[in-house]
């Protein structure tokens, strides 16, 4: 009869219940930002990602299927430098003209 007439301020294991609870919904949180990630190694989708755009630091990551290449353009790309070459425009006709810079 006592155990019934106990306070659950004073029970230390009513706390520890809540801290689950909490690492529980953190947990869960991090499985979702996994899961909707471009890179995420678990999706078959072809994803490519810019980072830095038109930056001397700009980096281009690239994901077909399971494969990741990473590509620099102060570093290695291909076995040599890289750098941007020129723009490509799409004219009204379909047809492509490349700027040089």
């Amino acid at each position: 009869m006592k155990l019934l007439n106990e306070d659950d301020d004073l029970n230390p294991a009513s706390s520890m219940i809540n801290l689950v609870d909490v690492f529980l919904v953190l947990i869960a949180a991090l499985l979702i930002s996994i899961a909707q990630n471009p890179l995420n190694p678990y999706s078959a989708d072809n994803v490519t990602v810019i980072k830095n755009a038109g930056q001397d630091n700009m980096e281009v990551i690239v994901k077909k299927g399971e494969t990741i290449e990473h590509y620099e353009s102060s570093g290695e790309i291909g076995g040599g430098q890289g750098t941007k070459a020129g723009v490509a425009y799409t004219m009204a006709d379909g047809s492509m003209v490349y700027v040089p810079e």
